[in-house]
Formats: structure tokens, sequence, C-alpha cells
């Protein structure tokens, strides 16, 4: 007997679930993309200076394009607050079409670093041990005074614990530093 609301269909069981995934699947898979919105899209990519495959990852995901980018300290390669940021990361985030933000380890000075690096804002990142819902909270405030939406913003980094921060705030992804700084990086 169906409950209130039922239409007396067939059940949705997990086997319907799966077949509904399947085809669904092979669909996103099998679209084709129109040749000119691949070519803006690598355009957009290079613009951003990531790898095509990670922009179009991010926008595929998100359906959004990426604004802001938010370099922690540890990406950077900054772990004492004496130390400067290497000119040529700096370059090469002054190279990037993407609104620049920072995020520092406990214990740095953000806005010493945020104007190293020309970032329009800076601050202090949840320290090692927070919980899901502070570093939630905290990143969804700083995002709201931004203005930015989460799922706009692309988290440089470098640990496990900035990836989780990534995720509790729902930010567009994750790229590690050493990915992103790649090749400049080797400069140094």
């Amino acid at each position: 007997m169906a409950g209130i609301g039922h239409n007396g269909g067939p059940g949705l069981g997990s086997g319907f679930r799966t077949h509904c995934w399947t085809v669904a699947r092979r669909e996103l898979l099998g679209a084709r993309l129109p040749v000119e919105v691949v070519r803006m899209q690598v355009r957009r990519a290079m613009q951003l200076g990531l790898e095509y495959k990670t922009y179009a990852g991010v926008r595929a995901t998100t359906g959004r394009d990426l604004v802001a980018f938010l370099y922690s300290s540890n990406a950077l390669g900054v772990f004492r607050r004496d130390q400067a940021v290497p000119p040529v990361l700096t370059t090469r985030i002054a190279d990037i079409a993407a609104s620049p933000h920072l995020g520092c380890a406990p214990g740095l000075a953000p806005e010493v670093l945020a104007r190293q690096i020309g970032a329009v804002s800076g601050r202090a990142l949840a320290p090692f041990g927070s919980s899901w819902s502070m570093m939630r909270d905290e990143m969804k405030v700083w995002l709201k005074a931004q203005g930015l939406p989460g799922d706009a913003v692309l988290m440089i980094g470098e640990t496990a614990h900035e990836r989780e921060m990534m995720t509790a705030g729902g930010l567009a992804g994750f790229v590690s530093g050493q990915a992103f700084f790649a090749g400049v990086a080797d400069a140094i």
C-alpha cells in the first residue's frame, strides 16, 4: 500500500537510481562542446594560469567562472614572520586575471604578506585542529565581507588542512602551490 503523496509508480529502488545515474553520466560525458566554447575556455584558463583540464573541471563542477584566488602562505613558501614572498611568485600572481586574496597560517602577519602579493584582502586561516563548522563559518564570513560567491574562488594551498578549509567553506576547488607555481618556483 502506497503512502500519502505516492503516485503509484514504480519504487525508486537502488537499481533504478543506478540506471538514472548511468544514463545521466553517459549524457554528460558524451556531450560535446562547440569548438568556440572550448577555445574561449582555453583562453580563460591561460589568463588564470591554470591547465585547461583543471579550469574545465572546476567550471563544469560549479557552473561558474573563477573570479578570485585565495593563496595560502604555505603555498607561497612563507613560514616565518620575517620571510618575504619570492619576487617570481609575486610576478606570477600579478599576471593572473583573478582577484588575489591571502590566507595566512597562524603567527604570520596577513596584512604584510597581502601587500607583498597585491592581495585585495589578507586574513588568518583557521588554525589546525579547528572544527569543521568553525572553518565553514569563518570562510563564509570572509566570503560575504569580500562579496564573493564561494564557488567562484579557487584555493591555492599546500596542506590537507587547507584542502579541508576549502571544502568546508564551499570554495570552487583546490590546486597545490607546487602545481600552480611549477616552472616559476624553479627560478627561486
